[in-house]
């Protein structure tokens, strides 16, 4: 699916989200600013802005992802990126849940470490 015959971004993470609630039952919904996200373990690693999915990632991946143009920093405001998220083109439902599941493991692993 191409962005410009496919579903907006909200449709994609939409179908995304079913998925990897399907996957993970113990996940969970919220709002990330002011965008339905998904959780686990009470952390944030996924939600979607406009047409984009944003997730969180080490700051190396995210930086290789910018780096080769396939995601943008998710800023809050120009110019005030926020650390280890990184905002990807919502156009391919695979796609999309190999980074929302890559970014889960992620917040999973700092959330063992932490304890």
């Amino acid at each position: 699916m191409t962005a410009a015959s496919g579903p907006a971004g909200t449709d994609v993470f939409a179908a995304v989200r079913e998925r990897a609630l399907a996957l993970h039952p113990d996940d969970d919904e919220g709002r990330m600013l002011h965008s339905l996200g998904l959780r686990t373990g009470g952390k944030f690693y996924a939600f979607a802005s406009g047409t984009d999915v944003v997730v969180k990632l080490p700051a190396a991946r995210v930086a290789e992802l910018v780096a080769s143009g396939a995601g943008s920093p998710c800023e809050t405001k120009p110019g005030r990126a926020m650390r280890e998220w990184v905002q990807l083109p919502a156009v391919d439902v695979d796609a999309c849940l190999a980074a929302v599941l890559e970014a889960r493991a992620f917040v999973l692993s700092v959330l063992g470490a932490g304890r």
